[in-house]
Protein backbone atom coordinates (compact mmCIF):
# COMPACT_ATOMS: atom_id res chain seq x y z
CA UNK A 1 0.00 0.00 0.00
CA UNK A 2 2.10 2.96 -1.23
CA UNK A 3 1.81 6.21 0.63
CA UNK A 4 1.87 7.13 4.44
CA UNK A 5 0.38 5.18 7.62
CA UNK A 6 -0.69 7.21 11.37
CA UNK A 7 -2.02 5.22 13.78
CA UNK A 8 -5.00 7.05 15.34
CA UNK A 9 -5.98 5.96 19.37
CA UNK A 10 -9.19 7.89 19.15
CA UNK A 11 -11.08 9.49 16.13
CA UNK A 12 -15.03 11.44 16.38
CA UNK A 13 -16.86 11.23 13.48
CA UNK A 14 -15.76 15.89 13.43
CA UNK A 15 -12.48 14.40 13.17
CA UNK A 16 -13.40 11.96 10.33
CA UNK A 17 -14.52 14.62 8.20
CA UNK A 18 -12.09 16.63 8.82
CA UNK A 19 -9.46 13.93 7.31
CA UNK A 20 -11.60 13.44 4.77
CA UNK A 21 -11.32 17.34 3.96
CA UNK A 22 -7.33 17.12 3.73
CA UNK A 23 -7.17 13.73 2.06
CA UNK A 24 -6.80 11.09 4.86
CA UNK A 25 -9.21 8.37 5.56
CA UNK A 26 -8.91 5.28 7.90
CA UNK A 27 -8.85 1.67 7.52
CA UNK A 28 -8.15 -1.34 9.90
CA UNK A 29 -5.61 -4.07 9.75
CA UNK A 30 -8.54 -6.83 9.93
CA UNK A 31 -12.30 -7.02 11.24
CA UNK A 32 -11.10 -7.97 14.67
CA UNK A 33 -8.20 -5.35 15.13
CA UNK A 34 -9.72 -2.52 17.22
CA UNK A 35 -6.78 -0.55 15.69
CA UNK A 36 -7.32 2.16 12.60
CA UNK A 37 -4.67 4.04 11.12
CA UNK A 38 -4.91 7.02 8.84
CA UNK A 39 -3.83 6.33 4.85
CA UNK A 40 -2.76 9.14 2.32
CA UNK A 41 -2.20 7.37 -0.80
CA UNK A 42 0.91 8.70 -2.97
CA UNK A 43 -1.17 7.71 -5.93
CA UNK A 44 -5.14 8.19 -5.48
CA UNK A 45 -8.02 6.46 -7.06
CA UNK A 46 -9.96 8.98 -8.74
CA UNK A 47 -13.07 8.03 -11.49
CA UNK A 48 -13.69 11.46 -13.40
CA UNK A 49 -16.84 11.86 -14.07
CA UNK A 50 -17.10 13.24 -17.24
CA UNK A 51 -14.59 10.79 -18.43
CA UNK A 52 -16.52 7.62 -16.58
CA UNK A 53 -17.22 4.27 -19.27
CA UNK A 54 -19.76 2.12 -19.60
CA UNK A 55 -19.38 -1.11 -21.34
CA UNK A 56 -22.13 -2.40 -23.80
CA UNK A 57 -22.74 -5.55 -22.14
CA UNK A 58 -23.38 -3.52 -18.98
CA UNK A 59 -25.56 -0.70 -20.46
CA UNK A 60 -27.86 -3.26 -21.89
CA UNK A 61 -27.89 -4.32 -18.19
CA UNK A 62 -28.66 -1.32 -16.55
CA UNK A 63 -31.69 -1.04 -19.34
CA UNK A 64 -33.06 -4.20 -18.61
CA UNK A 65 -33.68 -2.69 -14.69
CA UNK A 66 -33.36 -5.93 -13.33
CA UNK A 67 -32.94 -4.24 -9.68
CA UNK A 68 -35.23 -1.85 -7.53
CA UNK A 69 -32.23 0.96 -6.85
CA UNK A 70 -32.54 2.51 -3.34
CA UNK A 71 -30.55 5.40 -2.01
CA UNK A 72 -29.76 5.97 1.84
CA UNK A 73 -32.37 2.65 2.91
CA UNK A 74 -30.72 0.68 4.38
CA UNK A 75 -27.26 1.76 5.66
CA UNK A 76 -26.22 -0.74 8.14
CA UNK A 77 -26.99 -3.54 6.37
CA UNK A 78 -24.85 -2.09 3.01
CA UNK A 79 -21.79 -1.84 5.30
CA UNK A 80 -22.12 -5.10 7.16
CA UNK A 81 -22.37 -6.70 3.64
CA UNK A 82 -19.24 -5.10 2.97
CA UNK A 83 -17.61 -6.20 6.04
CA UNK A 84 -18.41 -9.55 5.41
CA UNK A 85 -15.78 -12.37 4.35
CA UNK A 86 -16.30 -14.02 1.02
CA UNK A 87 -14.18 -16.51 -1.11
CA UNK A 88 -12.99 -13.52 -2.63
CA UNK A 89 -12.40 -11.19 0.06
CA UNK A 90 -10.90 -13.44 3.05
CA UNK A 91 -10.60 -10.34 5.07
CA UNK A 92 -11.76 -7.20 5.46
CA UNK A 93 -10.40 -3.33 6.66
CA UNK A 94 -13.90 -2.61 7.97
CA UNK A 95 -13.94 -3.03 12.10
CA UNK A 96 -16.46 -1.80 14.03
CA UNK A 97 -15.07 1.30 14.99
CA UNK A 98 -15.44 1.96 11.17
CA UNK A 99 -18.95 0.65 11.25
CA UNK A 100 -20.02 2.82 14.03
CA UNK A 101 -18.64 5.86 13.04
CA UNK A 102 -19.84 5.64 9.29
CA UNK A 103 -23.31 4.79 10.37
CA UNK A 104 -23.22 7.91 13.10
CA UNK A 105 -21.70 9.61 9.58
CA UNK A 106 -24.99 8.74 7.90
CA UNK A 107 -26.85 10.35 10.24
CA UNK A 108 -25.34 13.24 10.18
CA UNK A 109 -26.05 13.22 5.95
CA UNK A 110 -22.51 12.90 5.14
CA UNK A 111 -22.36 9.10 4.98
CA UNK A 112 -24.43 7.26 1.63
CA UNK A 113 -25.67 4.41 -0.24
CA UNK A 114 -26.65 2.84 -2.94
CA UNK A 115 -28.81 -0.07 -2.81
CA UNK A 116 -30.06 -3.39 -5.48
CA UNK A 117 -32.60 -4.86 -4.25
CA UNK A 118 -34.51 -8.05 -5.43
CA UNK A 119 -38.30 -7.44 -3.80
CA UNK A 120 -36.80 -7.43 0.07
CA UNK A 121 -33.69 -8.42 -0.22
CA UNK A 122 -30.41 -6.72 -0.81
CA UNK A 123 -28.01 -8.39 -3.28
CA UNK A 124 -25.81 -5.25 -3.83
CA UNK A 125 -24.73 -2.01 -2.84
CA UNK A 126 -21.46 0.19 -1.91
CA UNK A 127 -21.96 3.20 0.42
CA UNK A 128 -19.42 6.20 0.80
CA UNK A 129 -18.97 9.86 1.72
CA UNK A 130 -20.11 13.17 0.68
CA UNK A 131 -18.60 16.94 1.78
CA UNK A 132 -17.87 19.56 -0.13
CA UNK A 133 -18.61 18.62 -4.24
CA UNK A 134 -16.57 15.29 -3.38
CA UNK A 135 -17.68 11.53 -2.78
CA UNK A 136 -15.56 9.01 -1.40
CA UNK A 137 -16.38 5.61 -2.09
CA UNK A 138 -15.35 3.25 0.37
CA UNK A 139 -16.33 -0.01 -0.59
CA UNK A 140 -19.09 -2.23 -2.53
CA UNK A 141 -20.55 -5.44 -2.12
CA UNK A 142 -22.42 -7.73 -4.85
CA UNK A 143 -24.69 -10.81 -4.25
CA UNK A 144 -25.94 -10.88 -7.73
CA UNK A 145 -23.82 -10.65 -11.20
CA UNK A 146 -23.66 -6.71 -12.07
CA UNK A 147 -25.33 -5.95 -9.11
CA UNK A 148 -22.30 -3.36 -7.50
CA UNK A 149 -21.60 -2.70 -11.11
CA UNK A 150 -25.67 -1.09 -11.37
CA UNK A 151 -25.41 0.74 -8.19
CA UNK A 152 -22.17 2.13 -9.37
CA UNK A 153 -23.68 3.22 -12.68
CA UNK A 154 -26.55 5.21 -10.67
CA UNK A 155 -24.46 6.68 -8.28
CA UNK A 156 -22.32 8.55 -11.24
CA UNK A 157 -25.28 9.73 -12.72
CA UNK A 158 -26.67 10.86 -9.58
CA UNK A 159 -23.34 12.85 -8.58
CA UNK A 160 -23.72 14.06 -11.61
CA UNK A 161 -26.97 15.34 -11.65
CA UNK A 162 -26.65 16.92 -8.05
CA UNK A 163 -23.46 19.17 -9.45
CA UNK A 164 -20.56 16.70 -7.87
CA UNK A 165 -17.04 17.53 -9.09
CA UNK A 166 -14.97 14.45 -7.60
CA UNK A 167 -15.09 10.75 -7.28
CA UNK A 168 -12.67 9.43 -5.07
CA UNK A 169 -12.24 6.10 -5.08
CA UNK A 170 -8.81 5.76 -2.67
CA UNK A 171 -6.78 2.99 -5.21
CA UNK A 172 -7.83 2.06 -8.00
CA UNK A 173 -8.16 -1.67 -8.83
CA UNK A 174 -8.36 -3.25 -13.00
CA UNK A 175 -11.80 -3.67 -12.16
CA UNK A 176 -12.54 0.24 -11.77
CA UNK A 177 -10.20 1.33 -14.54
CA UNK A 178 -12.65 -0.57 -16.86
CA UNK A 179 -14.97 2.50 -15.80
CA UNK A 180 -12.44 4.79 -16.40
CA UNK A 181 -10.75 5.40 -13.19
CA UNK A 182 -7.10 6.59 -13.13
CA UNK A 183 -3.77 7.10 -10.51
CA UNK A 184 -3.35 11.06 -9.78
CA UNK A 185 -0.27 12.31 -8.09
CA UNK A 186 -0.83 13.40 -4.09
CA UNK A 187 -0.46 16.83 -5.14
CA UNK A 188 -2.75 16.59 -7.70
CA UNK A 189 -5.36 15.31 -5.89
CA UNK A 190 -4.79 17.47 -3.15
CA UNK A 191 -5.88 20.53 -5.46
CA UNK A 192 -8.72 18.38 -6.84
CA UNK A 193 -9.73 17.97 -3.22
CA UNK A 194 -9.11 21.85 -2.12
CA UNK A 195 -11.61 22.93 -5.03
CA UNK A 196 -14.18 20.48 -3.85
CA UNK A 197 -14.18 21.55 -0.28
CA UNK A 198 -14.55 25.19 -1.60
CA UNK A 199 -17.99 24.14 -2.42
CA UNK A 200 -21.06 24.18 -0.05
CA UNK A 201 -21.75 20.65 1.26
CA UNK A 202 -23.77 19.22 -1.71
CA UNK A 203 -26.98 17.73 -1.44
CA UNK A 204 -26.65 13.36 -2.30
Amino acid sequence: MAGSRRKSPGITPDILLRAYSIGLFPMAESADDPEIFWVEPELRGVLPLDHFHVSKSLAKAVRKKPFEIRFDYAFDQVIAACAEETSGRPSTWINRTIRSLYSTLFDMGHAHTVEAWEGDELVGGLYGVSLGSAFFGESMFSRRTDASKICLVHLVDRLRERGFTLLDTQFTTEHLKTFGAIDVPKADYAAMLAAAMESPHLEF
